[in-house]
């Protein structure tokens, strides 16, 4: 923060390297109203608790004597709030369309960049979940996903009383087993090496095998996307999590790659053998839950505003491998719980830094690029309120969000400009004791209410097998008294 007495302050080597000709990266947070849009109050609310929370909010990049620095400007709100004409009295069927027509638009549309990277979009009109949709798109650059729904966060308020904050649910890791320092510390060190290894490989040269969920075409970049999405109880997962003795992200994780493979067998038998990995977006930072925006922007915080952020390569278990579905969902906690227990992601992080430094801020952007391209499917999780939330005082009933990419003039980019690197990516949010999950796929190339009816299918085939393997405990339990 040394420059901001001339209104400059340096850009980070992270939020170079995500705003560049190689690489541009956005999160949209989309907030599913209960009831029609009231956006009478937006233009205050954006200017007194918006802008105040960041400088960043406030600023563009530029560059001077060949560094990019965040330079402070003027804002004019009216030329970041959109509000789309849609065509009157249709069926909430056909409106469904046209947002999934209009939220493709957004996430493949480059920022201008002589003004501050964020835009609030605002459709009035019904869909099938919501009386109304207002989307944030707000550029990485700005902050990674736990600074920005920090931020957003901010600007809303619980439904119930304004007056409380908002609550999480419990991040406490659970109790680890007693093992032997030596043993623990010799395993961490082998999986260390071996993740290192393995994930430079993948990033480089380790492309994934062509699949229904993997194309080889490098011009789908320019396809438009389409979303849809998927609501699971907290609670049912919590139960199979129990029954299983794994973790809620085990559950979910495994839910995911099986709903993945079943999708590839459905389309194409061929594809039970191919090679495919995910790519895992994670929080470096050592934290429990959300801190305050006040905290977040403090020098010396220990949950810091910005880009602190890995990813890490797991490979996705083959159906082929087991004949029982929990067989898959134990192979994928032990594959989660293997990556855990090494130090690779926090080299993923220092190997961007030395890129950055000694290859520039387009090296390190070509390597999360490739890396990215390289993987079939990229997934990332936040935790959202217990609470029901209100914006203005309108109330929230869902909550999602994506992170896209376009493309800059004739470069491929990823998130937030492109979506260049692969045709499925998924994220995951808790909100209000529900766990949604949103599937961003390129338009014409996956199927997504087919990929969503098999990722259903997992989940109902994983909790029927989860009831059946605790009644069988609890009958060897009885026979044994």
């Amino acid at each position: 923060m040394e420059n901001w007495e001339e209104g400059l302050e340096p850009v980070s080597p992270t939020g170079h390297y995500f705003n560049n000709s190689v690489l541009s990266i956005s999160i949209l947070a989309v907030l599913e109203y209960e009831i029609p849009i009231d956006d009478s109050q937006f233009l205050s609310l954006l200017e007194n608790v918006f802008l105040p929370i960041n400088p960043r909010f406030s600023s563009i990049m530029i560059e001077k004597n060949g560094k990019k620095q965040w330079k402070r400007v003027e804002v004019k709100l009216e030329d970041h709030v959109k509000t789309p004409i849609f065509p009157s009295n249709l069926s909430n069927e056909s409106y469904d369309e046209y947002f999934d027509d209009y939220l493709s638009n957004v996430a493949t549309k480059r920022f201008p960049q002589d003004k501050p990277l964020w835009e609030i979009h605002v459709i009035k009109y019904p869909t099938s979940n919501a009386a109304g949709n207002v989307v944030f798109k707000l550029h990485h650059a700005l902050g990674d996903g736990y600074s920005l729904m920090g931020a957003l966060l901010s600007c809303l308020q619980r439904a119930d009383n304004p007056s409380l904050p908002l609550t999480f649910p419990s991040r406490k890791p659970s109790k680890p087993k007693n093992e032997n320092v030596m043993t623990k510390t010799f395993s961490s060190l082998l999986n260390t090496i071996s993740d290192i290894w393995w994930g430079i490989s993948k990033s480089i040269t380790g492309e994934d095998d062509r699949s229904p969920i993997k194309s080889s075409n490098n011009e789908l970049e320019f396809t438009p996307i389409t979303v849809s999405t998927m609501t699971i109880s907290l609670d049912h997962i919590k139960l199979i999590k129990s029954r299983l003795e794994v973790t809620i992200n085990d559950v979910l994780t495994g839910m995911v790659f099986l709903g993945s493979r079943l999708y590839m067998q459905e389309m194409n038998q061929t594809s039970r053998e191919v090679h495919s990995t995910s790519l895992v977006l994670l929080n470096t930072r050592i934290m429990a839950n959300y801190t305050s925006i006040e905290e977040m922007v403090k020098p010396d915080s220990k949950s810091p505003w910005g880009n602190h952020f890995t990813f890490l390569h797991v490979p996705i278990p083959k159906l082929t491998e087991f004949s029982n579905v929990l067989d898959f969902i134990w192979k994928t906690h032990k594959i989660i719980k293997q990556k855990r227990n090494s130090s690779a992601i926090y080299f993923t992080s220092g190997l961007l830094r030395m890129l950055n430094k000694f290859g520039g801020h387009e090296a390190a952007s070509r390597y999360v690029r490739t890396a990215l391209k390289n993987s079939s499917v990229v997934i990332t999780s936040m935790i959202g309120p217990v609470e029901k939330m209100s914006l203005a005082n309108q109330p929230i009933k869902g909550l999602y969000f994506l992170v896209v990419g376009t493309p800059e003039v004739n470069q491929i980019l990823l998130y937030e400009y492109v979506r260049e690197t692969k045709e499925l990516d998924i994220s995951i949010v808790s909100y209000m004791g529900k766990v949604k999950l949103a599937f961003t796929v390129k338009k014409g190339i996956i199927d997504p209410q087919k990929l969503k009816l098999c990722m259903e299918n997992a989940l109902n085939m994983i909790s029927n097998a989860a009831d059946k393997n605790s009644m069988q405990n609890s009958a060897e339990e009885q026979s044994h008294i």
